[in-house]
């Protein structure tokens, strides 16, 4: 019965290698539970392009609802601009649906840049703002109305005060 499982296993895997070549080897892990040196390059090298490109709309106007560098961007609109456009990752459109999706959470001592980072700014317990961690304790985020992209610091008083999770939506699957 043992052999008949693992046969089956075998069998399964060999047969996803062949439907889905990338997602098969975005999959393997080496012992230390990472993913194959080319990949971690591949992904380096992604999410280095996702931070060169968000550091290019640095001064893009906020517009509530905005996706496009034309038009200017919200908070999650700039995030989900940069995670299509250079990843090619797929991510939910509002802050909400991205707190609630499936990628996993992230401690604070853990984040990685291109994590998303998300804060309450209206003191209510609702998690209503997002940007993308950039290394060394900043983010980069449409912060609001009458503003345009920026860089700012978690250890500032009010976003460390803020501050309530992160996201990772790249990485193996």
């Amino acid at each position: 019965m043992v052999h008949i499982v693992i046969r089956l296993f075998f069998c399964t895997l060999l047969l996803l290698s062949f439907i889905s070549p990338a997602k098969a080897n975005l999959q393997r892990l080496d012992k230390a539970g990472e993913p194959p040196h080319s990949w971690r390059q591949e992904l380096d090298a992604t999410l280095e392009s996702l931070i060169e490109r968000a550091h290019q709309l640095i001064g893009v106007k906020y517009r509530w609802g905005g996706m496009s560098e034309t038009s200017g961007f919200d908070c999650s609109g700039l995030l989900v601009y940069l995670f299509r456009s250079e990843a090619g990752v797929h991510v939910p459109r509002t802050t909400a649906s991205m707190l609630k999706s499936r990628a996993p959470t992230v401690a604070q001592r853990k984040l990685k840049p291109g994590d998303a980072v998300f804060f309450n700014r209206n003191g209510r317990g609702q998690t209503n703002h997002v940007g993308l961690y950039i290394g060394e304790g900043k983010f980069i985020h449409a912060p609001r109305t009458g503003k345009t992209i920026r860089i700012d610091s978690l250890n500032n008083r009010y976003w460390n005060r803020s501050y309530i999770t992160a996201k990772r939506f790249h990485g193996p699957l």
